[in-house]
């Protein structure tokens, strides 16, 4: 389980900041940081098995029927990722402590920060690609938050909302494609799927398959051409875009293209798809990013080049071009992350990212200068730091690929390469270098410690991998390329390749024209802004825009707020393809014998079915139409004693009591009567469409009832199992507290929230004039002289005990034999119902002596601890512990924890009715509802308000 809690200690991390925010910042940060920290050394505990070449695994069987499964699995490429999401979520959290201003809800932003942590992590610690979706999807939706963290700033809104159009969109396609695997595959298991690579690459829909999946990669990693969105996320705190651009959100899709490389690698259409696209990216965003002015944005542009440049090695298809593309993972991480926190100390210090505002740098802030010159030099392959090791070892691959012709790969490669040395240094010339200004927008200077501590980290690893790549990160490398490529790699990592190694000319060119562009920065810079190019911003403006236009005319047309109109159209759409169906798949009558009818049974059907047709004909008058619901719903009770099912007569019986009195009670804050809302043609036409549903459903029942199954119900089972396996004989309890107690655990959850929305509402509408007016209209100019009749109150009082009486022992008898703590819930809740309604709302709610909400608390407190209480003895959550006892001078009697997730559903059912009434009872008292002073006072001088 130590993969699972791995993956989830950052989700449950998320709930604490909000928490403890209000202990102070310093306690915020040092509390997320310990769970991320936690994470690390539960995953460095695991290393030395992966180290060996082992597979560490955590398997949880949901539904393996249909491929459901939470498995996860650590391997070298998942302990790659994740210890980059987590190191360097660790320092991230450590820096945005000092970063973020007071006004920042720090909070908030933790929150947001961990589930974005949790759901990389999932992704690379998942084993069954439809978990791995879930959390794909949910980088996207975090990223969202994070991007969109300064809701104040516009920018910060779009490019959040660009990012989740863009990665949403190719998240769709992704599921697709990855359904199509799996189903190539016959496995929803990564572990399964990787060992099927002839099978896969074989099927007819491989191509399929490797497109939609590459689109998910793409967007995700920003990829031409869905490149744009990354530079728009620069609105986002600094903190957010180290992170970002790192080690998680833009790496999600080259671990996905790393993590498949075995099995959709090796064909022409891989070849030709992901280099392509990884070259082009490449020296495009390399170009782009030497002309740009803002530090963060050059930054942006040279991480959409660098992941490029990893896409072209995997692509590549090749095991050396893997190994490398997994070196420059890492090295990549390390600069990339201390350069965007040190442009981040820039902007927090000078107040500005502007490098035309910059400048002198050197001199004001040397820490943060001597930080950005190892890293930028590192980004630019300068020797002997690591990102020199692996882009000699790209340069070499792209020499030796043909791509078109024999040299264009090399040729292109330089090219990218040789404008990453001058971004690199124009980063570091313009930024620092030159005379100090005095017209910085706020005088600079070094910050504490707390701001420059996890960059300068950073740049010890960088330096440490360069200088000693064999001792520090081969290690890591050989495991991670193993994994990738499906092979043993043992990789020799060296400065020196000799002077006939290509990579080592091409790198001197790359140099030298880097230097050489960034001289002539002036001339081409006027070229750049004299040439016309296409934005992909506007374009992407472009296209949304009419889509956005599209998407609002066709809701005004098809939702028009008619709520009878879209439920005409539901239904009829509903019956229609019903039709379609049924029509088209060669229809053969049932051959069941029908029951003998009874002319009693007819007699009560025929009654039910008046009531049911005088509903719509006599609705306007709600008293009586509620009375005719009431026949409809107590009439079904005979029926269900006739098919010997005295569970569902009882239930039936409640709830319709419950329902048809709160009703009642509610009526009395309305008009008697409702306005004739629609002329006569529309009621006919309701009518018809009425008829059309009610007669597709009627014969969707008689086509079901009249032929016989054609597998054996489920019922079979629960009757079977219903003694030995959850020790009631009652089946219909054993199956609500034990066989589908989750689903019953999640209606009493329902069930309190509609109880608390109820509340909520009538709270809203207390807080309104408008309505404590009408509230007050609709008490009667003169109330009936006897308000509260004896004879009813008396018989209330006394019936109140009984039916608590009757209702315990409803609720102890539930497991086997008719009852349970619903029904009992229900029964304790007409007794107080009947209370309200014999002597008036408020005397009945002044009475009241325990909070309404407390009991539906306890409720679901009490549900959950039953059903985890038999995770102690390893079994699935709400499994049914029992036992038969026999205590002289008592019979044999039996003990079951389903009567304690029994007295939850009680408490739930009872709370949610009295927090009903409660809402009621407050505005009555509102409307001026009088309050008796005695118990059976009609006469008003004794009544007070």
């Amino acid at each position: 389980m130590t993969l699972a809690l791995i993956a989830a200690l950052p989700f449950l991390g998320a709930l604490l900041p909000g928490l403890m925010i209000r202990a102070g910042r310093d306690a915020c940060a040092a509390l997320t940081g310990s769970v991320t920290l936690l994470a690390l050394c539960l995953l460095a505990l695991q290393a030395p098995t992966v180290l060996a070449g082992g597979i560490v695994q955590t398997r949880i069987d949901w539904l393996p029927a249909l491929g459901l499964n939470a498995t996860f699995f650590l391997d070298g490429l998942g302990l790659l990722f994740a210890g980059l999401i987590l190191g360097i979520g660790l320092l991230i959290i450590l820096y945005a402590r000092f970063y973020l201003a007071k006004s920042d809800p720090m909070g908030q932003f933790y929150s947001y920060l961990m589930l974005f942590q949790g759901a990389m992590v999932g992704i690379v610690l998942s084993d069954n690609i439809l978990l791995l979706l879930i959390f794909w999807e949910l980088t996207s939706l975090s990223s969202f938050l994070l991007i969109g963290y300064w809701k104040h700033l516009p920018e910060g809104r779009q490019g959040a909302r660009m990012a989740l159009a863009v990665t949403g969109g190719g998240g769709l396609a992704m599921i697709a494609g990855m359904l199509i695997l799996g189903n190539i595959a016959g496995s929803y298991d990564l572990t399964v799927i990787l060992t099927q690579k002839e099978a896969i690459q074989a099927s007819p829909w491989y191509l399929p398959a490797l497109i939609l999946i590459l689109l998910g990669a793409f967007t995700k990693s920003a990829q031409f051409p869905f490149h744009f969105w990354l530079p728009h996320a620069m609105a986002a705190p600094t903190p957010v875009s180290a992170y970002l651009h790192s080690a998680t959100m833009v790496k999600a899709g080259l671990f996905l293209m790393a993590r498949l490389w075995p099995v959709l690698a090796g064909t022409p259409e891989w070849f030709w798809i992901v280099s392509t696209a990884g070259l082009v990216t490449m020296v495009m965003a390399a170009k782009i990013a030497f002309f740009k002015d803002d530090l963060k944005a050059l930054l942006a542009f040279s991480t959409v080049s660098h992941l490029g440049l990893i896409t072209m090695l995997l692509g590549f298809g090749t095991r050396a071009a893997a190994t490398v593309a997994v070196f420059h993972i890492i090295n990549h991480a390390t600069f990339k992350a201390a350069l965007f926190m040190t442009a981040g100390i820039v902007d927090h210090e000078a107040h500005t990212r502007d490098i035309k505002r910059l400048g002198g740098l050197r001199t004001l802030m040397p820490i943060t200068f001597g930080i950005a010159l190892l890293a930028s030099l590192s980004m630019a392959g300068i020797p002997p730091l690591n990102g020199f090791l692996s882009k000699e070892l790209m340069l070499e691959e792209a020499a030796h690929t043909t791509w078109i012709t024999p040299w264009a790969m090399g040729v292109l490669a330089t090219i990218a390469a040789l404008f990453s040395v001058a971004y690199s240094f124009r980063f570091l010339a313009h930024g620092f270098l030159g005379p100090v200004r005095d017209d910085y927008p706020h005088t600079p200077h070094d910050p504490g410690p707390g701001l420059w501590g996890a960059p300068a980290f950073l740049v010890v690893l960088v330096v440490v991998i360069g200088l000693f790549p064999m001792a520090s990160a081969a290690w890591l490398v050989n495991a991670a390329a193993s994994a990738v490529t499906g092979e043993t790699v043992a990789v020799k990592i060296t400065h020196w390749h000799g002077l006939q190694a290509v990579a080592l000319w091409m790198s001197v060119a790359a140099v030298g024209g880097g230097l050489m562009m960034l001289g002539a920065f002036g001339p081409l810079r006027a070229i750049w802004d004299a040439t016309p190019r296409p934005e992909a911003k506007r374009i992407f403006d472009g296209i949304i825009e009419p889509l956005a236009a599209l998407a609002r005319s066709l809701t005004y047309a098809l939702h028009n707020s008619s709520l009878s109109r879209a439920i005409a159209v539901a239904v009829l759409a509903i019956a229609g393809a019903g039709l379609w169906a049924f029509t088209g798949g060669g229809h053969v009558p049932g051959t069941r014998a029908l029951m003998p009818v009874e002319p009693l049974v007819a007699v009560v059907w025929a009654v039910m079915l008046a009531a049911a047709l005088a509903v719509p004909f006599l609705h306007r008058v709600r008293v009586v139409a509620l009375v005719f619901v009431g026949v409809v719903g107590l009439l079904l009770v005979p029926f269900f004693v006739l098919m010997s099912a005295p569970d569902l007569a009882l239930t039936q019986l409640s709830v319709e009591v419950v329902t048809i009195l709160l009703m009642l009670l509610a009526l009395n804050f309305l008009p008697k009567t409702t306005p004739e809302e629609s002329p006569a043609p529309r009621r006919l036409f309701d009518a018809g469409v009425a008829g059309i549903a009610g007669a597709g459903i009627g014969w969707l029942a008689w086509e079901m009832l009249t032929r016989q199954a054609a597998f054996p119900p489920i019922s079979h089972f629960h009757l079977a199992q219903s003694k030995p396996g959850a020790g009631g004989t009652n089946v219909v309890n054993t199956i609500l507290v034990d066989f589908r107690g989750y689903d019953t655990f999640g209606e009493i959850i329902v069930l309190g929230i509609a109880a608390l929305a109820i509340y909520a509402l009538s709270e809203n509408l207390l807080r309104s004039p408008a309505v404590t007016r009408r509230l007050a209209e609709t008490r009667p100019e003169r109330e009936a002289g006897d308000r509260h009749p004896m004879m009813l109150v008396v018989s209330t009082r006394l019936l109140l005990p009984m039916a608590m009486m009757v209702g315990v022992y409803i609720y102890l008898r539930g497991h086997n034999m008719p009852g349970g703590g619903f029904v009992a819930g229900l029964v304790f809740a007409i007794a107080y119902l009947m209370q309200y309604m014999a002597s008036g709302y408020v005397w009945s709610h002044s009475r009241q002596r325990f909070d309404h909400h407390v009991l539906i608390g306890w409720g679901v407190l009490i549900a959950t601890l039953s059903g985890a209480g038999a995770w102690a003895f390893g079994l699935p959550f709400l499994t049914s512990g029992f036992e038969y006892v026999h205590l002289w001078p008592l019979e044999e009697f039996e003990l079951a924890t389903a009567a304690i997730f029994d007295l939850g559903v009680f408490l739930c059912v009872l709370g949610a009715v009295l927090l009903a009434l409660a809402s009621l009872s407050r505005l009555a008292q509102r409307t001026g509802e009088v309050v008796n002073t005695r118990a059976y006072d009609t006469e008003a001088p004794q009544e007070t308000r």
